[in-house]
């Protein structure tokens, strides 16, 4: 990843100056999901989550750090509204916020809602900038926002190679993530100029140990997992002693460290630093609620929306190109922009991990 020279930095002010609003910005209540009428002459833009069923929770916290970054930012250009996908259907959801004149979408989160909502927004050119990682749910106007696998095993592998590992392997599970992992390893370790020496999959965490014993022994000096803590903890018991583990963002959630056999191994994320200062006031907020790793992408969502809308007169179609800023975006997770093919690419930093939590190994860049 190329750094760009200070030109670019004028132009990530806006976004800069919301993310230190994370320290300096007030305590408040959260507000009602019910949408408002906005004052004349100002744009709406809607977030589109699950607020009942399975996936209430990580809906609310999406939506409430949509909020906070509107109280963070000091975002008057447009109102906010949140809309609920979950009891009436992504569909009809997006319907009814088109209807109410929202000119933006956020979300939704779940990748068939992505595909529900596309062609309701593609027909009234209301562009999508969904909370999903799968990044087959993409299409002209419809941006993926989340974190798909591809980035953290890219980064981290590019790390590996450049630290000496020459031969890859890699164990998933059998799941939509495990494949698109398998995928981006085979690429990340033909581009890092190494050798893709074996890959083993399992459909459940309890078999995973008998995916890696079936590596042919000393085949190997780098191992991907492409799962999560309790899956890496069964692999990592028969992982050869010299062997470096690899891991991907899904290990910054979990208590890797629990188990000794994976501390030192490395997993590419995105950035720590401001994710503590994000949940600090988040629970200041949101009465002591901590959010769940996703909620930044509903923060940087509208940061992303507040800088565009400077350009955004009222009454007139959201500004498209403003999204495929090629000098990208700053946020919670670091640095982003959107790729041509409206993937959401981002800086990751590799960490390795600790008994108590992770260090750091190589840093994530701060520009394009």
């Amino acid at each position: 990843m190329a750094f760009s020279d200070c030109r670019a930095q004028g132009r990530r002010n806006f976004l800069v100056a919301a993310i230190g609003a994370l320290l300096l910005a007030g305590c408040a209540t959260g507000p009602s999901n019910r949408p408002g009428p906005a004052a004349p002459g100002v744009n709406k833009v809607a977030v589109l989550v699950p607020l009942s069923g399975p996936d209430a929770a990580v809906g609310r916290a999406l939506g409430n750090a949509a909020r906070l970054a509107v109280a963070d930012a000091g975002v008057t250009a447009f109102q906010l509204n949140v809309y609920d996908t979950a009891g009436q259907g992504a569909a009809a959801a997006a319907r009814q916020a088109i209807g109410a004149g929202n000119g933006l979408i956020l979300g939704p989160l779940l990748s068939a809602d992505v595909r529900a909502v596309t062609p309701v927004a593609r027909t009234v050119r209301v562009p999508v900038i969904a909370f999903s990682n799968d990044r087959d749910a993409t299409a002209p106007g419809t941006y993926i926002l989340g974190f798909t696998p591809s980035q953290a095993v890219e980064r981290v592998v590019a790390e590996a190679a450049k630290r000496g590992s020459r031969r890859f392997a890699v164990v998933a599970p059998v799941t939509d993530y495990g494949q698109r992992s398998i995928q981006a390893m085979a690429v990340a370790v033909r581009q890092a100029g190494g050798q893709m020496v074996g890959v083993q999959t399992y459909p459940s965490p309890a078999e995973a140990r008998g995916a890696v014993r079936r590596l042919p022994a000393g085949s190997y000096d780098a191992l991907l997992i492409a799962d999560g803590s309790r899956a890496a903890a069964v692999v990592a018991a028969d992982v050869p002693a010299g062997v470096r583990i690899l891991g991907t963002e899904l290990w910054a959630n979990g208590n890797v460290g629990a188990s000794p056999r994976l501390r030192g191994a490395w997993f590419a994320a995105p950035t720590e630093g401001r994710w503590g200062q994000f949940v600090q006031r988040y629970r200041a907020r949101y009465s002591g609620q901590t959010p769940p790793r996703i909620a930044s992408l509903g923060y940087d969502a509208v940061l992303l929306a507040a800088r565009a809308a400077r350009s955004w007169q009222p009454g007139r179609r959201f500004p498209l190109g403003a999204i495929d800023d090629r000098e990208g975006f700053s946020g919670v997770d670091g640095v982003f922009r959107f790729r041509p093919d409206n993937v959401a690419q981002r800086a990751f930093e590799v960490r390795a991990v600790t008994a108590s939590g992770s260090a750091l190994v190589s840093p994530a860049p701060t520009s394009f």
